[in-house]
């Protein structure tokens, strides 16, 4: 718990946002450099994760399983220049959601949990494939980011899955809520 305190600590004065846009990446290493690029990513990405292993059971490996099936229907629409409203606002949303989520450690029936993923997932998926250059390595660059996507999710998990029970869930939950408080520190709400 203390590592993901730490890690949270270290990454808060990174700015948001890492999408910026028009930059020129391609092939399987920029996909799995890119999620790791901006704090906004990794707590998204390891959020899904540790939701997942707080709800245990199925949903498990479901709920990582519908962000990246998410992410790649996401990320197929941005390559293709198809445009989805409100995409930045929507990661934003989707971390201080999750940290929520975390905080109250709610667990949701498996069909709106997965619905609920997947449409953060097609965000965050847009926002990375609408920064593909025209042209680029295009499979390799989607194959890299859901590589490091299900790395973080898979983290997350692992996090969860330790700290059950006593001291270490409670902290679990405080990390949860402080990833939604800083979101909403990011975006000016508190």
């Amino acid at each position: 718990m203390r590592r993901l305190l730490l890690l949270l600590a270290l990454l808060a004065p990174v700015p948001a946002l890492a999408h910026g846009g028009g930059e020129q990446v391609q092939g399987l290493v920029a996909g799995l450099m890119h999620p790791l690029g901006g704090f906004d990513h990794i707590l998204a990405m390891l959020a899904v994760g540790l939701w997942a292993g707080i709800c245990g059971g199925r949903l498990t490996w479901l709920l990582p399983a519908g962000f990246l099936i998410g992410m790649a229907l996401g990320g197929l629409l941005g390559i293709a220049g198809i445009g989805l409203p409100m995409v930045e606002a929507g990661i934003l949303a989707s971390i201080i959601v999750l940290g929520t989520l975390i905080a109250s450690a709610l667990r949701v029936p498996a069909a709106p949990a997965m619905l609920l993923v997947g449409l953060f997932g097609a965000l965050h998926g847009h926002a990375h494939g609408a920064e593909l250059a025209a042209g680029s390595g295009a499979l390799g660059y989607v194959l890299g980011f859901l590589l490091a996507t299900a790395a973080l999710h898979a983290a997350g998990v692992v996090i969860a899955q330790r700290a059950q029970g006593g001291p270490a869930l409670f902290g679990l939950r405080l990390a949860g809520g402080a990833m939604a408080a800083l979101m909403l520190a990011v975006i000016g709400l508190v």
